[in-house]
């Protein structure tokens, strides 16, 4: 899906069956586990699954598409001698079309290996960029201090 690509909940006409929708995206979120590079994609889409319309289910259809053309992606885990954590945070600021709310994610990387991931929209509009990046690097220290006390608890050391 194109980051760049705007869905709103007022576009064009409802899906007159809204269950093939549902089952559809129930079973993208259950397949983000293992193929987080369609999580962006299935976190926009999942916004709308109590109003479906058509451009959200032909989203849905360009995602399925994708995965049929891509099998083999999916998580690698390397085996590293040295146990380093790299994370990455990132904004996307009053983006929703409909509630101006902002979203906010991150990863974390154990060696070349993904191991921790979070998309969320936020609960209240923020008033500038800068509400934003603190929320969205608070959330990823967070995680960062969990990791590291679960390092700590069995006995590894992080660098």
């Amino acid at each position: 899906m194109e980051p760049s690509y705007l869905l709103s909940e007022s576009e064009c006409l409802l899906l007159l069956n809204p269950y093939e929708y549902r089952r559809l995206i129930g079973r993208l979120l259950y397949l983000t586990h293992t193929r987080s590079d369609i999580s962006f994609a299935v976190h926009k889409l999942s916004h709308f699954i109590s109003n479906p319309r058509e451009p959200h289910m032909t989203t849905t259809l360009h995602v399925l598409r994708y995965l049929k053309g891509c099998p083999g992606l999916g998580l690698f885990f390397s085996h590293d001698n040295q146990i380093v954590i790299k994370s990455f945070s990132d904004l996307d600021w009053g983006t929703c079309i409909d509630s101006r709310r902002s979203i906010t994610g991150y990863f974390v990387f154990m060696g070349n290996s993904l191991i921790s991931w979070k998309s969320k929209k936020q609960s209240t509009v923020s008033r500038s960029s800068s509400e934003v990046k603190y929320k969205a690097l608070a959330s990823l220290v967070c995680e960062l201090q969990w990791l590291q006390y679960l390092c700590h608890d069995l006995h590894t050391n992080i660098y």
